[in-house]
């Protein structure tokens, strides 16, 4: 992001807390005008910066009240069972996030379900597809802070 001035920072932080805002109230909150926003918009997008727009929601009330990470060591570490596993996961809608870590896992997942009993037969799918060596599962409790936005530095440097 070295590569982005300040007012690139200031669209990218506008669009992050909320991206239904009108091109006319982010070019006003960023100093532009409303075509060279637009511009720059599109090229924050273009370039990749800017990866998509979405709606948030509320997990529970879409019938998603667990959250569960679940950590997994694989097998062997060839390209073929990471591949497979690549597919398995892909394959599983309430799989949110996959992540492949350093460290004690190989792989973190965050998974959204209704319910253990929909998480048990996430994890029956899971390791029927394909083999693992150990899976560990953290319930979570409470989700105590929430943001998708990265915390972007909108001062002059």
């Amino acid at each position: 992001m070295d590569d982005l001035d300040l007012i690139d920072r200031k669209i990218v932080a506008e669009l992050m807390r909320d991206a239904t805002l009108p091109v006319a109230q982010i070019a006003d909150r960023v100093g532009l005008s409303q075509t060279p926003c637009w511009k720059r918009i599109q090229k924050l997008e273009s370039s990749g910066v800017l990866t998509g727009r979405v709606a948030l929601a509320d997990p529970a009330r879409l019938g998603f009240g667990l959250t569960v990470f679940v950590g997994i060591e694989a097998p062997d570490h060839t390209a073929e069972w990471r591949e497979g596993f690549g597919r398995a996961v892909a394959a599983i809608p309430e799989i949110m996030e996959t992540w492949r870590m350093a460290g004690e896992m190989d792989y973190l997942l965050r998974i959204a379900v209704a319910d253990m009993a929909a998480f048990d037969t996430l994890y029956k799918r899971l390791t029927d597809a394909v083999p693992i060596k150990n899976v560990t599962s953290h319930f979570a409790m409470e989700r105590m802070k929430f943001t998708t936005a990265y915390p972007v530095d909108t001062r002059n440097r």
